[in-house]
């Protein structure tokens, strides 16, 4: 089996130790904790600061690598935290995604959307509305998985430890992520544990 890992920073691995975009080694990154337990190849297309995929160039950039993956098992999703970040609402957000989803040409069984987990009190999060935004996102991104017939995982409770900044996973961040996923995909896609 083969897993497309898109997302940002936190599926990319960002220390937020370093100050150049350094990752965590490998055993503590999510996607590699997560290959690991589904004996699969998983790969991280994970960078920094990235919002939803809405303008062209981006667009194209996401088509060339999905074709580049090919033949993939499973594209999981998980973006959301830098839209909100940069200050647009949850409804804007949520149309975002359903819109990217929208035009992914893959059979909706090959897509899971992953609603990102909380976001805590930290340097970065010093805005409550970001801390509720965080939860309604995932009731939003439920419905808009509901329409496109694709697979939803929420993340919100999984009680994912972050670092100083209120945003990124610790290492035991990762570890907690990956295992939370493990068992999601396990439960909905009969992985043998």
């Amino acid at each position: 089996m083969k897993i497309l890992c898109f997302g940002d920073s936190n599926t990319y691995g960002y220390d937020p130790r370093s100050y150049f975009g350094g990752q965590y080694p490998a055993q503590n990154r999510w996607v590699d904790l997560l290959a690991q337990k589904l004996d699969c190849k998983a790969v991280s297309a994970g960078e920094n600061g990235r919002e939803i995929p809405r303008r062209e160039g981006e667009l194209q950039r996401f088509d060339l690598m999905l074709s580049n993956q090919k033949p993939l098992d499973l594209l999981l999703v998980m973006l959301g935290g830098n839209d909100l970040l940069q200050g647009n609402s949850v409804e804007v957000v949520a149309q975002r995604m359903e819109t990217f989803l929208t035009r992914i040409p893959l059979e909706q069984s090959q897509i899971v959307l992953i609603g990102p987990p909380r976001m805590q009190p930290g340097a970065w999060i010093t805005d409550d509305r970001l801390l509720e935004d965080c939860v309604r996102l995932n009731d939003a991104y439920r419905k808009v998985a509901e329409r496109q017939g694709i697979r939803f995982v929420d993340a919100t409770d999984w009680d994912i430890e972050v670092t100083f900044d209120g945003v990124h996973y610790s290492e035991k961040g990762h570890q907690t992520f990956a295992e939370q996923l493990f068992l999601s995909l396990s439960c909905s896609f009969e992985v043998k544990t």
